[in-house]
C-alpha cells in the first residue's frame, strides 16, 4: 500500500521587520517602562551608534493624570546640564501628534539600584568614587539653577565602564521659575519618601539643594552599609525615625564616613551639610576623582554655549527644547511651576513681551474693565472688582519667554463672556494659550 502523503510543513513565519522611527533610529529591546512612557534601546540608522529612546504617549490616561510638565522639566534641565560627564545626555527631541521621542545617551550598565541589589554593598573606597561622581553632577546642577528633587538609586545609571550617570529630571525645579517673585524656596512635595528630606514631606518651604543633599546622605549610607538608614511601612513613622536620626552604622563604616553621613542626614536643613561644604571634607577629598577639579577651578558653563539645533519631526529647526515641546500639540505646560493656594479658574498664556510690558498691559486692561490694583510684588499682581479677585503671576521660563497665569477667586464666577473681554484685550501679548479652562488644585 502506498504511504499516505505527508502534509508539507508550513513555511516559517518571517521575523517581524524592525521598527524605524523618522527614518533615523531603529528600535530594539525595551529597557524599562513607566506609567506613560517606555524606554527602548535603539541604534542610529546613519552610523549604528547605540542610544536610548524614551517614547511618551501623550494620549495615555496616566499622562493626563500626571503633569505633562515633567516632560518639559526633563528636557529643559537635561539640555541645560548637557556638558557634565556624569549627567545623562539628551541628543534630540522629536514628536508627532500622539507621541514624544526623547533620544538620549545609552547607559548599558543599568540602574545603580540593580547593582546594589546584586552586590549588597560597596567597599568604602568604591562607594566614595561613585559618590564623588554623584556629588559632582549635583553640584553642577545647583550651579546651573537645577534642583533634582528625586535623587535615588533608580535614577542613577551606569555606563559601560561603571561611571555614574544622573538621570530622570522630571521632578526637577528650575531657578528661572522663581526669578521674578518669591523667596527662591520650593513648596511642592515630590520625590520618593524613603529618599526625601523631612522638610519636603512635611510640606514646609525648602531649599532644593539642601533637599538633594539629604538624598545624597541616604544613598551614601546605602552604598557603604547595604541597607536604608530609615525603613517603615508608614510614612509618618518613617519620618519620626528621620527626625530622631534613628539609624545605626555597621562596624565596618569608618569614623570619617560616619561624620559625612551624620551631617548630610541632619533633619534641620539650616544646619545640614550642603554639597559645597561636603567637597571640603577629608573623607570626600580622599582619592578625589579628576573630574571634580574642573568644578573647583571655576569653569563656567553657559546655557547659550550648550544650545544646539533640533529637528521637530523633521520640519522645525533652530528651536530649543522648550520651543519644541511647546509646539507639540496637546501638551499643557501648566504643571511646570510651583503654585500655592487653591483657585477656581485658571487661564495661562505664554508671551515674548518683557515683564514690564505685561505688567503695564494687565493694569491697563484691569482699569478698563473696572478692576482696581490692590497689591503688586515682584511678578505678582492682585486686582479687585467688588467681591471678585484676580491674581496675575508672571514667570520667566526661558530667555525671552514668559508664562502668565491669571487666577479668579471670589463671588463672581469667571463666565466665558466675562473672560472674553480680558482675552480680547490681552491678545497682543499672547504667543499661545494653555489650560484655557477650569481646574481644581
Amino acid at each position: 500500500m502506498e504511504a499516505a502523503a505527508q502534509p508539507s510543513p508550513e513555511p516559517a513565519a518571517a521575523p517581524p521587520s524592525p521598527t524605524i522611527i523618522f527614518d533615523r533610529y531603529q528600535l530594539g529591546r525595551v529597557l524599562g517602562r513607566g506609567s506613560f512612557a517606555k524606554v527602548y534601546q535603539a541604534s542610529s540608522v546613519a552610523d549604528r551608534s547605540a542610544v536610548a529612546i524614551k517614547i511618551i504617549d501623550k494620549n495615555s490616561e496616566s499622562l493626563r493624570a500626571i503633569p505633562e510638565a515633567q516632560v518639559l522639566r526633563e528636557v529643559h534641565a537635561m539640555r541645560r546640564l548637557q556638558s557634565h560627564p556624569n549627567i545623562l545626555k539628551i541628543h534630540e527631541v522629536m514628536a508627532t501628534r500622539s507621541k514624544i521621542y526623547l533620544v538620549m545617551e545609552l547607559a548599558p550598565g543599568g540602574e545603580l539600584f540593580s547593582k546594589l541589589t546584586r552586590r549588597g554593598r560597596f567597599s568604602e573606597s568604591s562607594a566614595r568614587l561613585l559618590f564623588q561622581q554623584l556629588v559632582s553632577a549635583l553640584t553642577f546642577c545647583h550651579e546651573n539653577g537645577v534642583a533634582h528633587r528625586d535623587v535615588k538609586p533608580h535614577n542613577i545609571l551606569l555606563d559601560k565602564d561603571g561611571n555614574l550617570k544622573l538621570s530622570d529630571f522630571g521632578l526637577s525645579s528650575l531657578s528661572d521659575q522663581h526669578r521674578l517673585c518669591g523667596d527662591g524656596l520650593l513648596r511642592t512635595f515630590c520625590g520618593t519618601p524613603i529618599y526625601t528630606a523631612p522638610e519636603v514631606v512635611s510640606r514646609q518651604s525648602y531649599s532644593g539643594p539642601k533637599a538633594d543633599a539629604w538624598s545624597c546622605g541616604v544613598i551614601l549610607f546605602m552604598l557603604i552599609c547595604g541597607s536604608l538608614p530609615f525603613e517603615d511601612t508608614s510614612i509618618s513613622s518613617l519620618y519620626r525615625k528621620a527626625e530622631k536620626r534613628d539609624y545605626k552604622f555597621p562596624s565596618w563604616v569608618s569614623k570619617s564616613a560616619r561624620y559625612v553621613i551624620n551631617h548630610l542626614l541632619d533633619p534641620n536643613p539650616t544646619s545640614r551639610m550642603g554639597l559645597e561644604a561636603l567637597l571640603e571634607t577629608t573623607w570626600f577629598k580622599k582619592s578625589s576623582s579628576p573630574l571634580l577639579k574642573s568644578q573647583s577651578d571655576g569653569v563656567l558653563y553657559e546655557m547659550s554655549a550648550l544650545a544646539k539645533d533640533y529637528d521637530f519631526a523633521g520640519s522645525v529647526s533652530r528651536a530649543n527644547a522648550f520651543d519644541i515641546i511647546s509646539l507639540a500639540a496637546g501638551l499643557d505646560i501648566s504643571g511646570l511651576f510651583e503654585t500655592a493656594g487653591v483657585c477656581n479658574k485658571v487661564k495661562r498664556f505664554t508671551s515674548s513681551a518683557p515683564f514690564e510690558e505685561i505688567r503695564d498691559k494687565v493694569r491697563e486692561v484691569g482699569g478698563k474693565l473696572g478692576y482696581g490694583l490692590e497689591k503688586m510684588k515682584g511678578g505678582s499682581m492682585v486686582l479687585r472688582k467688588g467681591g471678585s479677585v484676580l491674581t496675575v503671576e508672571v514667570w520667566e521660563i526661558a530667555q525671552s519667554l514668559m508664562l502668565v497665569e491669571v487666577k479668579m477667586d471670589g463671588v463672581m464666577d469667571m463666565e466665558e463672556l466675562h473672560w472674553l473681554e480680558w482675552k480680547a484685550e490681552l491678545g497682543g501679548l499672547v504667543l499661545s494659550w494653555h489650560s484655557d479652562g477650569s481646574i481644581t488644585d
